[in-house]
C-alpha cells in the first residue's frame, strides 16, 4: 500500500499500539503539557530509528524504556509540520516493543487547539479549550504517528483548574484532585478500542451534562444545556436505528458535547462524545453517530481514501433518514446532495484535481482540499450501485458484511472493490459494467446520475421555476402562502435551487423577502442561503447581516462562502477583509488561515 503524503510516519517500520498520555491545561499560557509515552512495536527488524509527525510542538526529553534517547527535528514543512526522528538507545528485533516517552509542549498557536478567554464563552466566567485533530492536527498537540493507517488504545490523565471539567473521546474513569496543585483536578480517561490519532479529543471548560438516554449525556455550558438536551432527545432511536442496520455499537457510551459557535465543523466523530456544532442540525447527528461504524471503525488508510470514511457515512445517515422519516424523505435528500455536489465543483472548476473521488494529495494540504466531494459524490458511487445491484435491503447486507469484514482496520479503495466483488460474485457482469476509472479518478460530475423518487422535490422546484421566470409584473402574484405546506427541509432546497442561477434583480429579492420575511428566520441552513442570494443580487441592506452571520458563528460551510461572497462583492469587499482582520485573532486556526486565504489576506 502506498504511504501517506500527509504524515512523515513510516507505519511499515514500526507502529503505535497505545499512548499513555499525561499533560496538563495551562490556560495562562494556552499550552499542554506533559508527556506521552507511546507503546512502539517493531513490525520490521533490527529497529533503530522512531520518526514522529509533530507540528510547533516543544520536546524537552525523550526517553525508551526508561533510558535517555537522542532525538532530531528535521525539515519544516509548510503544512505538514516537522518530522521527529529518535534514535533507539538499543536495537528492536521485529514484533519487540518498547515505551517511547516524549516530555512535549504545545504551542500557543497550534492549529488543533482553539483557547477561549471567558468573555469568548456563554457563561463568560471560566476558559474554555477544545482540540479539533482531523484531518492532520493531532501532531499539532503532542507528536505522534499521525497517519488514519495507524490506531492505538488511550489512557490520558488531565490536570485542570478545579473549577472546570475535562472531557475526551474515550471513557469517563473518574476524578482526583491534583497531588502536585489543590487548585487543580486530574480527569481520567480510557480508550480501549484502537482509534487513529486524528480521533484524539479533548476538552475543558465550565460543562454540565444532562441524561438524555440510556448512553448519552448531552455537555454543555450551563446557559445552553437544558435546550440541547430537549434538541438531542432523538438520539438514542437514532442509535438504535444505525445499530438495527450497521450491527452493534461498540463504543459503550454516545455522549454529545455542544461547543462554542467558532467550532469549524457541523460535528466531529469523536469516539464516545460526538463534538457538535450549536447551529445544528438534527441530520448532523444521524451523520456522526453512522460514523461509529464508517470512520471510526472502518477508516480510511491515507485521506486521499476520505470518501470511504465520508461516502459511507452520508449513505448510513440517509438509511437512519428514511427509517425514521420515510424512504420519499431519504430520495429528497440524496437529491439534496446531488446538487450540492455541483455547487462544489462549480466553485472548485470541473477540471480541479481534488474533485477526483480519490484526489492525488502529494504536496496538497488535506484542509484545504476538504469539501463536500468525498461525501456526496461518495455517496452518489453507493446509491448507484444500490440501484444496481437490486435495492437497499441487497445493498445493505453488503454495507454490514463490509463493515464486519474491515472492523478495526484502515483500508484503501481498492480493498472496499475487491471485497464488493466478492460480496456480489453472483453480479460481476453488472459491476463490470460500472465506469471505475471515471468515478474513482475523473474530476468533476460523476459518469452516471442515479434515479431520484421527485415526490418532495417536486414543490421546490415548482416554486424556484415561478421566480426564475417571473417578470416585474408577475412579482404581486407571490405570497406567504406559497410556502405554507413546505417543510424547512424544503425551503432549503428551494434557495439551493435558486443559487446556482444568474443573480436576481434586486425587485425579486425584495419582493420575495416582503413576502416570506426569511430575514426573520433562524434556520442557519435557510438564512446561509437567502443571505448568499441577497450578496449575489447585490442588495447592500444583507451586508451587515451576512457579516454578522459569518462572525457570530465559525462553522466553515457557513463562513468561507459568506467572506467570498461578500469579498467578490465592490459595495462590501474593504468592510469584508476590515471585519476579518479584526475578528483573526478569536477565530479558529484552520478557520482563520482558509479564510485569509479566501480573502487574499493569507500572511
Amino acid at each position: 500500500a502506498a504511504a501517506d503524503p500527509c504524515s512523515f510516519a513510516s507505519p511499515s517500520r514500526c507502529l503505535t499500539r497505545h499512548l499513555h498520555l499525561r499533560c496538563r491545561a495551562d490556560f495562562a499560557a494556552q499550552a499542554l503539557r506533559g508527556a506521552a509515552a507511546f507503546t512502539v512495536r517493531a513490525e520490521q527488524g533490527p529497529l533503530r530509528c522512531v520518526v514522529l509527525d509533530s507540528k510547533d510542538v516543544q520536546v524537552f526529553k525523550v526517553t525508551v524504556n526508561g533510558q535517555d534517547a537522542k532525538y532530531v527535528f528535521g525539515e519544516k514543512h509548510s503544512f505538514k509540520g516537522t518530522p521527529l526522528e529518535i534514535t533507539l538507545p538499543f536495537e528492536l528485533r521485529r514484533g519487540q516493543e518498547a515505551i517511547v516517552e516524549i516530555s512535549f509542549e504545545s504551542s500557543p498557536k497550534s492549529s488543533a487547539l482553539q483557547w477561549f478567554t471567558p468573555e469568548q464563552t456563554s457563561g463568560k466566567k471560566h476558559p474554555f479549550l477544545f482540540s479539533q485533530c482531523q484531518a492532520t492536527h493531532c501532531r499539532a498537540i503532542f507528536p505522534c504517528q499521525d497517519t488514519p493507517a495507524v490506531k492505538l488504545t488511550y489512557y490520558a490523565e488531565v490536570s485542570v483548574p478545579k473549577e472546570l471539567v475535562a472531557l475526551m473521546s474515550a471513557n469517563r474513569e473518574g476524578e482526583m484532585p491534583d497531588p502536585e496543585d489543590s487548585s487543580r483536578k486530574i480527569y481520567h480517561f480510557s480508550q480501549n478500542v484502537p482509534i487513529p490519532c486524528y480521533l484524539i479529543a479533548l476538552v475543558v471548560g465550565a460543562l454540565e451534562s444532562r441524561k438524555i438516554g440510556p448512553r448519552t449525556l448531552v455537555w454543555a455550558e450551563k446557559e445552553l444545556v437544558d435546550k440541547s438536551a430537549y434538541e438531542f432527545a432523538e438520539t438514542e432511536a437514532m442509535l438504535k436505528t444505525a445499530e438495527d442496520l450497521a450491527g452493534p455499537y461498540v463504543w459503550g457510551q454516545y455522549d454529545l458535547l455542544v461547543l462554542p459557535p467558532s467550532f469549524p465543523y457541523g460535528g466531529m466523530e469523536n469516539p464516545c462524545l460526538t463534538f457538535v456544532t450549536p447551529t445544528l442540525l438534527v441530520s448532523v447527528i444521524a451523520h456522526e453517530i453512522s460514523h461509529s461504524w464508517t470512520g471510526n471503525l472502518v477508516t480510511n488508510k491515507t485521506w486521499e481514501h476520505f470518501w470511504l470514511n465520508e461516502g459511507h457515512t452520508v449513505y448510513l445517515e440517509r438509511r437512519i433518514g428514511g427509517r425514521l422519516f420515510g424512504e420519499q424523505f431519504r430520495h429528497f435528500k440524496a437529491l439534496g446532495g446531488w446538487r450540492e455536489l455541483e455547487n462544489t465543483i462549480n466553485t472548485f472548476g470541473d477540471k480541479n484535481p481534488v474533485t477526483n473521488l480519490v484526489p492525488n494529495l502529494s504536496e496538497v494540504d488535506p484542509d484545504e482540499a476538504y469539501s463536500s466531494v468525498p461525501y456526496e459524490k461518495g455517496f452518489a458511487l453507493l446509491f448507484y450501485l444500490e440501484q444496481l445491484l437490486g435495492g437497499p435491503d441487497v445493498f445493505m447486507g453488503f454495507l454490514k458484511a463490509y463493515i464486519q469484514q474491515f472492523a478495526y482496520k484502515s483500508i484503501v479503495t481498492e480493498d472496499w472493490k475487491t471485497f464488493l466483488y466478492s460480496y456480489f460474485k453472483d453480479k460481476v457482469d453488472l459491476l463490470d459494467k460500472v465506469d471505475w476509472n471515471s468515478w474513482f479518478n475523473t474530476p468533476g460530475m460523476p459518469p452516471v446520475k442515479p434515479t431520484y423518487d421527485m415526490t418532495l422535490a417536486n414543490a421546490c422546484v415548482a416554486l424556484s421555476q415561478r421566480w426564475i421566470q417571473a417578470k416585474e409584473s408577475d412579482l404581486c402574484s407571490f405570497s406567504s402562502a406559497d410556502l405554507k405546506e413546505m417543510s424547512s427541509h424544503q425551503l432549503i432546497e428551494f434557495l439551493a435551487l435558486l443559487l446556482p442561477e444568474p443573480p436576481f434583480p434586486l425587485s425579486h429579492i425584495k419582493r420575495m423577502q416582503q413576502v416570506y420575511d426569511f430575514n426573520a428566520i433562524n434556520n442557519s441552513e435557510i438564512r446561509f442561503r437567502w443571505l448568499r442570494l441577497c450578496l449575489k443580487a447585490k442588495w447592500e441592506e444583507a451586508i451587515p447581516l451576512a457579516l454578522k452571520m459569518a462572525t457570530d458563528q465559525g462553522r466553515m460551510k457557513f463562513t468561507r462562502p459568506l467572506f467570498r461572497d461578500l469579498y467578490n462583492f465592490d459595495k462590501s469587499r474593504d468592510l469584508a477583509v476590515k471585519t476579518f482582520l479584526e475578528h483573526r485573532a478569536s477565530m479558529h486556526p484552520v478557520t482563520s488561515m482558509l479564510v485569509g486565504k479566501d480573502l487574499k489576506q493569507d500572511q
